[in-house]
């Protein structure tokens, strides 16, 4: 536009600009700037993790582990009853049978003898008065005496004999019992020493897990004490986010501004106008 076309000349305007921008109500920004301080802090500190322990064997498992590396528990009385088995199981000979014979065995015979000799002498005596002595009669009867003394003997004998068999098969069986039974004690024993061991690692098993738990709860409890802090700023963060919501809207702007060179241009067209005393063009 022409400094002389009778108008007052525009300078160009800087064009305007806003800015808008939503902001937490004061107090509420405020808190979550401090929280945002504290998450910032406790991030910076080390986590310092806790070790696992694992607990060591009780008194009671160790006794039970020494008790279970002690071999031969019950073996003494086991082969003490096999060796008492294997003896009486040995056949009955005249050894064993004689231990058992009556000792008045003998006495019993030599009486049967001297009854016999007695009667003998009788059957003699009898055959002389009958003036038979030596006769027939007198061996026939001398002869039946003899058989009945031989019988007599034997039956003492067989029956000596019968008695001391059943003793000694008794004491066989007895023996035989006996090894039995100690084999028996001896397999006993050992169940016993075994259950033994069983209970004292059950109950050792039951201290070292109450021992294991109280290792892990003092792991727990530091890990707590380790994480409070993350703990209190997730509780703020959460309580900040269900709390209620407040926001303002802020709007910056720049209104439009002349130049400082275009004003002074336009003062001085506005002045050399009035002195020449031409109206701006667009006057009415």
């Amino acid at each position: 536009m022409s400094f002389f076309g009778g108008g007052r000349s525009q300078a160009p305007a800087t064009p305007s600009s806003q800015t808008q921008f939503i902001r937490e109500a004061p107090g509420i920004e405020e808190r979550k700037i401090e929280l945002m301080d504290i998450a910032r802090q406790v991030a910076g500190q080390p986590v310092n993790l806790p070790d696992y322990q694992v607990a060591g064997l009780g008194a009671l498992e160790q006794q039970g582990m020494t008790a279970a590396g002690t071999t031969g528990v019950g073996a003494p009385t086991v082969q003490q009853g096999i060796n008492q088995v294997t003896g009486a199981a040995a056949p009955i000979g005249a050894t064993q049978i004689n231990q058992y014979l009556n000792p008045y065995q003998q006495y019993v015979t030599n009486e049967i003898a001297r009854q016999s000799g007695i009667m003998s002498n009788q059957i003699g005596a009898q055959a002389v008065n009958a003036g038979a002595f030596g006769g027939g009669r007198e061996g026939v009867q001398q002869a039946e005496l003899q058989g009945r003394t031989l019988n007599a003997m034997g039956q003492a004998q067989q029956q000596g004999f019968n008695t001391a068999l059943g003793a000694a098969q008794r004491q066989q069986q007895v023996g035989l019992m006996a090894g039995q039974q100690l084999g028996q004690l001896g397999l006993g024993q050992q169940q016993m020493a075994q259950g033994d061991i069983n209970q004292l690692m059950a109950s050792g098993g039951v201290q070292r897990q109450l021992a294991q738990s109280a290792l892990d709860a003092q792991r727990q409890s530091t890990l707590q004490q380790q994480y409070e802090p993350y703990q209190r700023a997730e509780f703020l963060a959460n309580l900040y986010a269900a709390g209620p919501k407040s926001s303002s809207q802020v709007t910056m702007g720049t209104q439009p501004s002349t130049s400082p060179l275009a004003q002074a241009v336009g003062t001085g067209i506005g002045a050399f106008t009035a002195f020449q005393g031409v109206k701006p063009t667009g006057t009415v």
